[in-house]
């Protein structure tokens, strides 16, 4: 008998510990035979466990692919939509020695067709000139004295905005009127 199947006595020495009795009803095989069902459903939880972990870790990896592939073909659609605008600009480019006022009008053109690009992907160009200041769409450069209009008025636009209010792309920069 090794030491392990010996209890410690009061004394502290290991006494022999006989195996339990099976009883007469058979309820030691039923022990035995529950421990294996229960070790063989750890068994299969764990084997389940292990591959749900895998799936989920291979579906994380799918969708970040999916991700930076979809984010590649967004910018791709988006470079298209400027081609034609560069296209026209290269155009008026090569007739820059042609008469000036044709160039201005083609220039025009361009930049028209640059903001329909841009009100097509949601961001249109705003109109905030003599609109009440609000510094949630405008950026204030500097505020002036003005008799003719109501203070908190913008009085001209620096740079233009472009957006909607769900979806703001740039504030405006905007000259502001004070009360006189």
């Amino acid at each position: 008998m090794t030491d392990q199947e010996r209890e410690p006595t009061a004394t502290g020495a290991a006494a022999p510990v006989d195996p339990p009795e099976p009883a007469a009803d058979g309820a030691a095989p039923q022990v035995h035979d529950e421990t294996a069902e229960l070790r063989a459903q750890l068994a299969q939880s764990d084997e389940r466990y292990r591959r749900v972990v895998a799936d989920y870790d291979n579906l994380r990896k799918r969708m970040a692919r999916d991700v930076d592939r979809e984010r590649e073909d967004e910018r791709a659609r988006v470079a298209a939509r400027w081609l034609p605008v560069l296209d026209n600009l290269e155009l008026a480019l090569q007739h820059a020695t042609a008469d000036p006022a044709s160039i201005v009008s083609g220039l025009e053109a361009v930049r028209q067709q640059a903001l329909a690009v841009l009100a097509d992907l949601g961001y249109p160009l705003r109109a905030d000139l003599n609109e009440p200041f609000d510094p949630n769409r405008h950026e204030a450069v500097a505020v002036l004295p003005a008799t003719d209009a109501e203070p908190g008025t913008i009085l001209q636009v620096i740079r233009p905005g472009y957006g909607t209010d769900e979806r703001p792309l740039r504030p405006a920069s905007v000259v502001v009127a004070k009360g006189a």
